[in-house]
């Protein structure tokens, strides 16, 4: 007759002790395992102006074509993104406009290393899809390093640094995080371009989110550009703005440059809530050089945008265009269709 023992206390601890390793390695290898996905999206438009003297009264172009990587490795993020637009010069047409690794294991702190977004201003970081107008406003370009003031290169507001952003104070019933911050330190050169001088640019930013929908913050930039010709121009920038972005969406700044020359901006725009996939927006936007609206150009408009598909757009802007300079003053419409088209 065979008889069965049962297994020994000892063996069920190393029976329970192989199990938990085999936990521990399989956690282990959960979050050392790369996750990568890849993405873009394209812009065509079609505009029109009744601006004299414009060397095209009708235009039609690519905007430009964006691919990206994303991918992520423990509490390592990544990204890569490559920009090709209507515009093929050397500078603009392809090239890098994203290149950047972040730790993210805490909230409260964030490292960011590479080629990035300047942390400056409310609009500068957010996607063109979602800016409500056919371009980015005269603040964010001029001020926040798209077509900066300085004569810098087209950089789409990106630099390359080291960056530290983090979300502090959960409140609320949703524990939302009231206070975020970001601080990083920049070329100064814009990207795809190496320093040219020991000198670098500090920008700041600092809001608090007293509920979810609502940022209120301010945001500081010193440094300075150096030109081809080894000429040094400095920035000097502040700016104030808030955010809104619930069932309507507001938003709204003003910033100065207290540097080259000095000059100033502001815009406000609205959009209302969307209707069967369709939102309507209104906006005043104004820029100023020299601080003086003997040197201005404001520009006031509306945009319509309906989202036919999830990942296809059609957006069509107005914008009637006021333009003072001292040999007088120039008054025209511009008019845009663009097909926002994402994958």
């Amino acid at each position: 007759m065979i008889t069965f023992r049962r297994p020994s206390r000892l063996l069920l601890i190393a029976l329970m002790g192989l199990y938990c390793s085999t936990a521990v390695a399989q956690s282990i290898l959960d979050d050392v395992k790369q996750n990568t996905s890849f993405g873009g999206y394209v812009i065509g438009q079609v505009s029109a102006t009744t601006q004299e003297g414009a060397s095209k009264k009708v235009d039609m172009n690519l905007r430009f074509a964006r691919l990206y990587v994303d991918s992520r490795i423990g509490d390592f993020a990544f990204k890569l993104q490559m920009q090709v637009s209507g515009n093929t010069s050397s500078l603009s047409s392809p090239r890098i406009v994203d290149a950047w690794a972040e730790w993210q294991h805490w909230k409260e702190l964030r490292i960011k290393f590479g080629q990035m977004k300047r942390p400056f201003t409310f609009e500068n970081p957010m996607h063109p899809w979602l800016i409500g107008k056919g371009n980015y406003s005269q603040l964010a370009l001029k001020m926040a390093g798209f077509n900066d003031r300085t004569g810098e290169h087209a950089s789409n507001g990106r630099d390359f640094g080291l960056q530290l952003q983090g979300d502090l104070f959960a409140i609320g019933l949703d524990r939302h995080r009231l206070l975020h911050y970001q601080v990083g330190v920049f070329t100064g050169q814009g990207i795809n371009f190496s320093d040219r001088n020991t000198r670098k640019d500090f920008i700041g930013g600092l809001w608090i989110a007293p509920i979810r929908e609502l940022q209120i913050g301010a945001f500081g930039w010193t440094g300075n550009y150096v030109t081809d010709d080894k000429q040094t121009i400095e920035r000097r920038r502040l700016s104030f703005g808030a955010n809104y972005n619930g069932n309507w969406t507001a938003r709204a700044e003003y910033a100065f440059d207290n540097a080259n020359g000095k000059a100033d901006a502001w815009y406000a725009v609205v959009g209302t809530p969307s209707w069967k996939r369709t939102k309507l927006f209104a906006r005043y936007d104004v820029y100023r050089e020299g601080k003086t609206f003997d040197n201005s150009k404001s520009m006031y408009g509306a945009s319509i945008q309906h989202q036919l598909y999830m990942n296809l757009m059609f957006q069509f802007n107005y914008d009637y265009n006021v333009v003072k300079n001292m040999t007088g003053k120039q008054r025209y419409s511009t008019f845009d269709l663009q097909a926002y088209w994402r994958f």
